[in-house]
């Protein structure tokens, strides 16, 4: 298994977005589960996450509730008991479409709201499609992201492209290295 980086939060909100990539989550949970036996991580889903990734196994390997970022019945502030909870947030992963809601101040679901409010660390872990890492749009979001004071952006890695075939996607950072970022983040240094 990957070295645990140095991690200076207690209460950890990961939230996976709809990229093939969370299906790795499973693996990434147990991960984290050994690797910060004390570590508090509370798991949100998009609905597009729940395609590639069951909720059922994240909830079995966690020992707690996994939340489908949806606003609950009969209303409720999900988005306030998250940011007011987490001491740091990560999103693995995170894709162009989260990346350019959240870069354009979109609050449209609980976690995406919660990631807009919070002054807790948050590391985005991008998974993008071919080109998308040098499309003018997410470099356009990811600057606006690098702006904000809390925000820490692992640049993804090219990889294989589940409809190409091909090493022409971008795949996110090792779950390891999106939170040695989160903490350098915590920690106010400049991102590795």
């Amino acid at each position: 298994m990957a070295e645990a980086p140095e991690l200076g939060v207690r209460r950890l909100l990961l939230i996976g977005a709809g990229a093939l990539n969370v299906a790795f989550l499973p693996f990434w949970v147990t991960w984290l589960r050994t690797a910060y036996p004390e570590l508090e991580t509370r798991i949100v889903l998009t609905r597009t996450a729940r395609r590639f990734v069951s909720a059922e196994a994240l909830a079995a390997l966690s020992h707690g509730e996994v939340h489908t970022d949806e606003w609950p019945e009969g209303g409720g502030a999900r988005h306030l008991e998250w940011e007011r909870w987490a001491d740091g947030m990560a999103v693995f992963p995170a894709t162009l479409h989260l990346l350019g809601r959240l870069a354009n101040g979109l609050g449209d679901s609980p976690a995406l709201l919660a990631l807009q409010c919070t002054t807790a660390p948050v590391v985005l872990a991008p998974a993008l499609p071919p080109g998308g890492w040098e499309s003018p749009a997410v470099r356009r979001h990811v600057a606006l992201l690098k702006e904000r004071p809390n925000v820490a952006i692992v640049p993804p890695r090219p990889g294989p492209s589940a409809t190409t075939g091909r090493d022409d996607a971008w795949v996110p950072a090792p779950f390891p290295t999106a939170l040695m970022f989160l903490e350098r983040c915590r920690s106010g240094l400049q991102e590795p």
